[in-house]
């Protein structure tokens, strides 16, 4: 009986280089071939580029006006304590670059420019809405990190209407910021102007009865004078702190942090007025002492409600912030796309990769296929 011997037959597999070697030999036997028809769809491309209308770019930058709180701060550090609590009524602070940002992309000033230049016709478009979009594609606004500057990007086929864009953009942009500024400080005069009447009526009337008390320097040293001061200037204060919370929730809803902030601080010091009067009640008081009170109120409330109705009365005449051009748009000179050579050269390289690719796809379903 004889014995059959066998021994393992050796398995060798191929290195991944000649793998990539065989996958990519049909590239570098026809490889010239492949260059010269990329080469000629890269000509065809750039050909196409040259049909495309080009495109000119213009470009401006703003300064939008610095936060007008100066003349306010002023106005308001002279009222000490109350000065904090009409901090949200003195109109400044509102000119932010984000805002002007918001104002570029209303809808107020792209129908203005879209009227301007009768967008409509010239893209060719059906309705209003679909040049908005159209203009809102050919404009880029952003804003400097370091500096804040407002930069307004233009896009056009005619270098001298994309100049006359960005230039109008800015024009708009000033018309619609003056207009809102008016509108707002002079709502903010007229609610000062009927809040400084009623408060002017109530002194006359807090005077009368002062004098009718029979009120003298000798009997205020019945009552301390820092006490009846202090009294007047607390309630003074409750009333700045409702003021501004009737402000706050016209413009703000209920759920506003800085409303319920406000409803937190006008509690607190109705709190501390209702103690002060329960306290004070308990004294034995001359009708002279709670008429210097109600004197002492009324004429705080006086000088609170003259200093913001004046403020107001500045910012209306001033007729809202001035834009700053830093750079005016001028006509561009040369064209933003599109770029010829990057064209041409991406167009080469794209249709050499996909000619190799379809070259090696075709090679791998001649070949037969492999056995075990």
């Amino acid at each position: 009986m004889t014995s059959v011997s066998s021994s393992p037959i050796p398995v060798t597999s191929a290195p991944q280089a000649e793998t990539w070697s065989s996958i990519l030999s049909p590239v570098r036997a026809q490889w010239l071939r492949l260059s010269a028809g990329s080469v000629l769809i890269g000509c065809i491309g750039l050909g196409i580029s040259f049909i495309v209308p080009p495109t000119f770019t213009a470009r401006t930058q703003v300064l939008p006006p610095v936060q007008q709180q100066s003349g306010a701060m002023a106005a308001m550090a002279s009222l000490g304590a109350l000065s904090g609590l009409l901090g949200g009524m003195g109109g400044g602070g509102k000119n932010t670059a984000e805002q002007y940002v918001g104002l570029l992309q209303s809808e107020t000033v792209v129908d203005r420019m879209v009227e301007r230049f009768k967008l409509v016709q010239l893209y060719e478009s059906k309705y209003r809405v679909d040049a908005r979009k159209e203009l809102a594609g050919n404009t880029r606004v952003s804003i400097g990190k370091k500096d804040g500057l407002i930069a307004i990007e233009v896009d056009d086929e005619s270098p001298q209407r994309a100049a006359d864009m960005a230039n109008a953009y800015v024009e708009e942009l000033q018309r619609l910021s003056s207009s809102l500024d008016i509108t707002e400080a002079q709502q903010r005069r007229s609610f000062f102007e009927r809040q400084l009447k009623q408060a002017r009526a109530d002194l006359d009337k807090a005077q009368e009865g002062l004098a009718a008390s029979g009120f003298t320097e000798s009997t205020l040293r019945a009552e301390p004078k820092a006490a009846a001061d202090s009294f007047a200037r607390l309630k003074a204060t409750l009333t700045a702190a409702e003021v501004k919370l009737r402000g706050l929730e016209a413009t703000m809803t209920s759920a506003a942090p800085e409303v319920q902030q406000q409803q937190s601080i006008v509690a607190s010091l109705r709190s501390q007025v209702q103690q002060f009067a329960d306290d004070e009640g308990s004294k034995s008081k001359s009708s002279y002492v709670s008429a210097y009170r109600n004197y002492r109120y009324n004429e705080l409330l006086v000088e609170l409600f003259a200093k913001q109705f004046e403020l107001a009365r500045m910012d209306e005449a001033r007729e809202g912030g001035t834009l700053q051009v830093v750079d005016k748009a001028l006509v561009p000179e040369r064209k933003s796309k599109p770029k010829r050579s990057v064209v041409g050269l991406l167009t080469t390289l794209g249709a050499f990769v996909v000619l190799s690719c379809l070259l090696i796809l075709r090679e791998q379903r001649r070949r037969p296929a492999a056995r075990p």
